[in-house]
């Protein structure tokens, strides 16, 4: 048998990929599949975007581009992220990447190591559990509760730090449960990390323009006494409906962003070159379909709940931001990955079970509702008849 290095028993997956496959495979066999797992805008990417793109290419940008991303692009963020959050970011510290997973790849490798811990939020994103675990270090659960809104709380996150810890992961709006955590959490969150000075953050603001009801984003880049030990992720996935197009971005400390390139390097040497300049177009052209697309997920979010609200044994918050509904479903009596399991293949229904994103996802469900309102008031249906049955 062949040897591997002990990281590969720890690799985690990001189970949506898994019930992806298994709904396609039962719909090639047949079966009338509707699709609530993926966290994937159904939209197509705006048209602009695809035509700089294809110019790009016709244009001759078909080689190497600088690992950290080309220079025109570098400041097309900038100037995105002084329009959004009021800040003035030196494009030498952005790092653009092929999509949001790199940029949490390169801070696990960066901050973790066997006897280091790293705080993550549970139930959160699959990966940062899956990459802390690689690197050997201690992962440990930051809860998010329901009766909190799902948001974090700042008390109990600076509790959990002890002289081991190294880096801290926010996400907000936040996978899976689209909670929003509230700019007061956020400040008091900045103001006990003074106490704290040798451990980095990192925040994940990758749905950052995706809230409703008038709620406001606080990025972590608006404090200014963070800028030596917060990395900032985004990127153009979620908002432009660009994710086969592979590209993210971070904003690093000065002193890092060197080093992320370093990484990008050794990783994957660059994005590819025509993406980069659709991803410029994105940013410095017209905003309407962006703009469009979260008023049409605001309208399936209320629809979504509504709908979930009336099932026997379900309940659901309104979520604050992002695409996701993480409907209550432990008093049906069934578990997570029971209830999963049992609405892809006996409702033709995909979901993913809580528990994909931590312990503390046990009792839950991550609906998406980036599909369409006819499909998702649909799926509810069927899972009534599941529950009835």
């Amino acid at each position: 048998m062949l040897t591997l290095a002990s990281g590969m028993s720890r690799l985690g997956t990001e189970t949506a990929f898994d019930v992806l496959a298994k709904a396609n495979a039962l719909a090639a066999q047949g079966a009338d599949m509707i699709n609530l797992g993926i966290g994937q805008p159904d939209f197509p990417t705006p048209p602009h975007i695809v035509e700089a793109g294809i110019k790009a290419l016709r244009d001759g940008h078909h080689g190497y581009t600088p690992a950290n991303g080309i220079p025109p692009l570098r400041e097309a963020v900038s100037r995105d992220l002084h329009r959004r959050h009021g800040v003035e970011i030196d494009p030498a510290r952005i790092v653009v990447v092929p999509g949001g997973k790199v940029t949490m790849f390169f801070a696990m490798l960066m901050f973790g190591e066997p006897g280091a811990e790293i705080i993550y939020p549970d139930p959160g994103f699959p990966i940062y559990r899956s990459a802390i675990d690689f690197t050997g270090a201690k992962a440990v659960p930051l809860p998010l509760r329901e009766e909190n809104g799902f948001a974090f709380s700042a008390e109990e996150l600076l509790s959990l730090i002890t002289p081991r810890t190294r880096l801290i992961i926010i996400n907000s709006p936040a996978n899976p449960t689209g909670g929003v955590t509230p700019v007061e959490e956020m400040d008091k969150l900045v103001a006990g990390l003074a106490d704290h000075p040798t451990v980095a953050i990192m925040s994940d603001e990758i749905y950052s323009c995706m809230l409703y009801d008038g709620r406001q984003h606080r990025s972590i880049l608006t404090y200014p006494e963070m800028a030596d030990r917060a990395i900032m992720l985004d990127g153009w996935s979620k908002t432009y409906a660009m994710t086969g197009w592979r590209a993210g971005f971070a904003v690093w400390p000065e002193a890092l962003a060197e080093k992320a390139t370093r990484l990008a390097i050794n990783d994957h040497s660059c994005v590819n070159a025509a993406t980069q300049y659709a991803c410029i177009a994105a940013l410095d052209g017209p905003q309407d379909a962006a703009i469009a697309m979260v008023q049409a997920f605001d309208a399936r979010r209320r629809a979504t709940v509504d709908a979930l609200n009336d099932l026997p044994g379900v309940s659901c918050i309104e979520p604050g931001g992002a695409f996701y509904a993480f409907p209550n479903i432990s008093k049906t009596g069934k578990s997570a990955k029971q209830m999963q399991n049992d609405l892809i293949e006996q409702a033709h229904v995909a979901t993913i079970a809580g528990t994909s994103f931590g312990a503390y996802g046990e009792g839950y469900l991550r609906v998406s509702y980036a599909n369409s309102k006819e499909n998702i008031l649909k799926a509810i249906d069927r899972i009534g008849d599941y529950l009835a049955g």
